[in-house]
């Protein structure tokens, strides 16, 4: 006997498959056919990456030397702006390929960057007919919520951020006979670093929002475990940042502040989970 068509909602979410009105065969897929639409979906993201990768390098002489060494020069425009009295950095290349390795790979990390929307609703292309029509029509912007969020959070880890770290590196000093001289490969890894994690991190309500929607999140439990989510919030910026407070609480506050929009949020959604729930019941 051949087995049932596999639907993508119970491949996706290991529910079992729901019954398509007659005439809709678009959810009779088998599984071979479910991972082939995911590499063409696969590939079409990576294609949307390859672009970016391409204006990167079409722009990379602006890119290396406004977008990348901006902050290692004082007259950066973002430390005017936040009252830093900047001096400029050294860098130096101690290693052989060491110039040659950081322009391909930092140019590569920027084209991922900006190709990454594409990725992102390619992801989201494939998952999205396994949703129902209400989980769908609450999903209907994640994307665009998704690269918002990782947008502003590089945005604040490049302009808060980054200048407040490098400058604190640039003028801290053991003794006056070590000068700092940065090599270009760890000047290039920090950014990366700093831009990428808070790009990361600003996902925070998006991912109260996804959790609470699906019903493994309650506002309740954000709120009994807020305290060790501040403690975390400051152990992982004291991760992601140099030892210094100023920086460290420069990322800890945002957290913070993500943490509690994350309950409004979480509060919201399941209210309308729950008015939606209902609503089927009495139908």
């Amino acid at each position: 006997m051949a087995d049932a068509p596999t639907t993508r909602r119970e491949i996706i979410t290991g529910e079992p498959p729901q019954a398509e009105p007659p005439g809709d065969l678009t959810g009779e897929m088998s599984f071979l056919d479910h991972l082939e639409e995911f590499r063409w979906r696969i590939i079409k993201g990576l294609i949307g990456v390859l672009f970016g990768v391409i204006l990167a390098f079409v722009f990379s002489e602006w890119i290396m030397e406004v977008l990348l060494l901006g902050p290692a020069k004082a007259d950066f425009i973002v430390y005017q702006w936040l009252g830093i009295d900047a001096i400029d950095l050294e860098l130096q290349n101690r290693r052989l390929p060491g110039q040659f390795f950081t322009y391909w790979g930092t140019l590569l990390i920027v084209g991922i960057i900006i190709g990454s929307p594409i990725l992102f609703y390619q992801l989201w292309a494939f998952i999205a007919p396994a949703l129902n029509p209400n989980e769908k029509k609450g999903t209907r912007f994640t994307v665009f919520n998704i690269t918002f969020l990782f947008i502003l959070g590089i945005l604040f880890g490049y302009l808060v951020l980054t200048p407040f770290a490098l400058q604190f590196f640039n003028t801290f000093y053991i003794s006056d006979m070590v000068r700092n001289d940065f090599d270009i490969n760890a000047y290039f890894s920090s950014i990366t670093l700093w831009t990428l994690s808070c790009g990361v991190i600003f996902q925070l309500p998006l991912i109260s929002h996804l959790l609470s929607k699906i019903g493994l999140l309650t506002p309740q439990i954000m709120i009994e475990y807020r305290k060790y989510a501040i403690i975390v919030c400051f152990i992982l910026a004291a991760f992601l940042t140099p030892p210094d407070p100023v920086s460290q609480f420069l990322i800890a506050i945002p957290l913070i502040i993500l943490y509690q929009i994350g309950i409004v949020i979480s509060r919201i959604t399941n209210r309308r989970r729950d008015r939606e729930i209902f609503g089927e019941e009495r139908h």
